[in-house]
This record gives C-alpha cells, structure tokens and sequence, in this order.
C-alpha cells in the first residue's frame, strides 16, 4: 500500500533533514574577513581622496568599512542554513535607515561596500577585488572630469551706475540669471557661472567696476552650496 506523502513531509525530507548547518573553517572566516576590510580600506581612501560634498564626515567614511564586513558576515552566515538565511532576511527587512544622504554619490558608495562584502561572504574573492578597483578607477575619472569645469553661483551687489558694466562681464561668462533682489536704491543678483580651472580673473574686474559694492563667488553641487 502507497505510503502518503504531504507538503509537510516534503520540507522535513528535503531541509530539516539534511545537515542543518554547513560549518564555515576558519580559513575561510580569515580569508573572507581580511579581504572585506582590505576593500573596505579602499572604499575609506578613495571616498576620502575624490570628497565633494560641503563637510567631510569621517564616522560616515569609516561606516563602509564596517559595512563591507558586516556583510560578509552576513552572507558567510546565511550560506550555512537556509532556514537561518530566510530568518535573517525577515529580520534585516525590519531594519530602517533614518539618516538623511544628500549626496547621491555617497548612495554609490554604500551600495559599493555592501556589493563588496556580498561577493567577499560568497568566497568571490577575485570578482570583488577586481569590482572595487575598476569602480574606484571610475570615480577617480569622473571626479577629475568634474575638476575641470565647476558650477559656481556669482552674487553681485551694486548701484544702477553699474548695470551696463556689469552686463557686458556677464555676457562673457555666458552666465544664467537665478535670482535678482532691489532694495534701497542696490541691486543683488545671483547667477550662474560655469569655470574651468579656476580661472576668476573678472571677480577683480567686477570689484573695480563703479558702482559695485560687493562680489562673491561660491560653489554650487545642486542642494546647497560651499
């Protein structure tokens, strides 16, 4: 007589029969470890090294190194027991991030620690190793285009007696008008000017120019300015 075999079985025969937890030698906790901190290391100095943003944070910097680990801790974990790892994921899914990120890059480069400690916890050593290098080349190229040709916001405040010397300057900046204020008898207008190399030459024209009271130059990333 057949024997009845349910969906219950099913799981018992197939997972919790079987090992119940695939042992992970120290060989390869050493190996996995050394090589999430070494790209960790990488992430820290190159984040360092092509920083951007407005104030450097060196807590939020040392976090990726943490992070490639953690997480090779974490895959190395979930990779012995697959009911731990669907426990762990229900676990990890309550987990929220209430820290504000501005920058979107800094967004890349939490996603670059957690990629590299995924591929280090599966024992991908080369796979994450050549990742992190070709990834750290690319930021190294795109920053230096950046250099190049920077975005600035010029404000200049003045008198009508400068308003047509002003305007030709302006004309061979091929800026674009952002704001422009009129009070008590001054005029302040905020543009924006594309430089490269750093070339301010005109800022002492500007401030020679009859009628001109003040001018300043700052740096514009998109939300807020340097």
């Amino acid at each position: 007589m057949g024997e009845t075999v349910n969906f219950q079985d099913v799981i018992k025969k197939s997972v919790l029969h079987l090992e119940a937890f695939r042992s992970v030698s120290y060989i390869d906790i050493f190996l996995g470890l050394l090589c999430s901190f070494a790209i960790g290391i990488f992430i820290f100095y190159v984040y360092k090294k092509f920083f951007r943003g407005v104030v450097y944070s060196y807590n939020y910097n040392a976090s990726f190194v943490l992070m490639t680990m953690i997480t090779t801790l974490i895959i190395m974990t979930i990779s012995t027991n697959i009911i731990l790892s669907l426990g762990m994921v229900g676990a990890l899914s309550i987990v929220r991030f209430r820290t504000a990120v501005k920058d979107p890059l800094d967004i890349v480069y939490m996603f670059w620690a957690i990629a590299a400690g995924i591929s280090t916890g599966a024992k991908m050593y080369p796979l994450a190793i050549i990742g992190s290098l070709a990834f750290g080349l690319t930021l190294a190229w795109l920053s230096r285009k950046k250099i190049k040709q920077q975005t600035y916001l010029l404000i200049i405040r003045h008198t009508d007696l400068a308003t047509d010397d002003i305007r030709v300057q302006l004309r061979k900046l091929n800026t674009t008008l952002k704001s422009k204020t009129i009070r008590n008898g001054y005029t302040e207008q905020t543009v924006e000017v594309n430089l490269k190399d750093d070339n301010t030459s005109f800022m002492r024209i500007l401030d020679q120019t009859d009628g001109v009271e003040s001018c300043s130059l700052v740096n514009y990333t998109g939300d807020y300015a340097q």
